[in-house]
């Protein structure tokens, strides 16, 4: 299979924007996941059923991956069919364009909020 290349996508400000406390719940559970292994992104998802998958990147060489396309391929492996909503805790000012390609392939609309390693909030991507 030919490897695909992603663009990364622009995060807009938050503007002093609050998250949900759903939302909140996914940023908190994607640093947990970039914090317990020290890798460079962490992310989470929630399903149409409310159910949350967390991941971490994975670096291997036979594998790359970032944290919200792990994120993601856990919730379709576990049978989601739509994303509510992402979160990724990252040090990068934009959003990885893979990761935000599989959140799209679940969903057209869900929003991803991209956070700082400190939680806090950068911006939303929303479309």
């Amino acid at each position: 299979m030919p490897e695909q290349t992603f663009d990364a996508t622009p995060v807009p400000s938050a503007g002093g924007a609050a998250l949900s406390a759903e939302d909140a719940k996914l940023v908190t559970l994607a640093r947990s996941s970039r914090a317990r292994v020290g890798a460079v992104e962490g992310a989470a998802v929630r399903d149409q059923d409310g159910r949350t998958y967390a991941a971490a990147s994975v670096a291997l060489p036979s594998l790359p991956l970032t944290a919200l396309q792990l994120a993601v391929a856990q919730a379709a492996s576990a049978g989601a069919s739509r994303l509510e909503a992402a979160a990724v805790v990252t040090e990068a000012s934009t959003l990885d364009g893979a990761g935000y390609a599989a959140v799209r392939d679940l969903s057209a609309d869900a929003p991803v909020h991209v956070a700082g390693p400190n939680g806090s909030l950068l911006g939303t991507v929303t479309s």
